[in-house]
């Protein structure tokens, strides 16, 4: 008896196993393959926030509301450079500053 708990036991660890194993290698592939990105987030309350979103050679400044979503500035990618270690808040400035110099 305690032999048949053992292995529904077994089969269901090995069965937990294989979904979360498969999980994880479908995420790491969607990630990679992805068409869009999202560069950063700050929000500005709840469900109310600026992202940053690269969207193949195009970097996208969307405001993001409960109901809404807009694009607030577009930029090609070889206007900014993404690669800032100061997070979203550093990245963001720099789109805003690049947008105003260029104009």
């Amino acid at each position: 008896m305690t032999g048949a708990y053992l292995q529904a036991a077994a089969a269901l660890a090995i069965v937990i196993l294989l979904i979360a194993g498969i999980g994880h290698v479908l995420k790491k592939k969607q990630n990679r393959s992805g068409l869009m990105k999202v560069v950063g987030y700050h929000p500005f309350g709840p469900r109310k926030g600026v992202a940053a979103m690269k969207i193949g050679k195009e970097i996208l400044i969307l405001g993001v509301s409960q109901n809404d979503m807009r694009l607030l500035k577009s930029f090609r990618e070889d206007e900014v450079e993404l690669e800032d270690s100061t997070g979203f808040p550093g990245k963001f400035q720099g789109l805003l500053g690049a947008g105003s110099q260029k104009n």
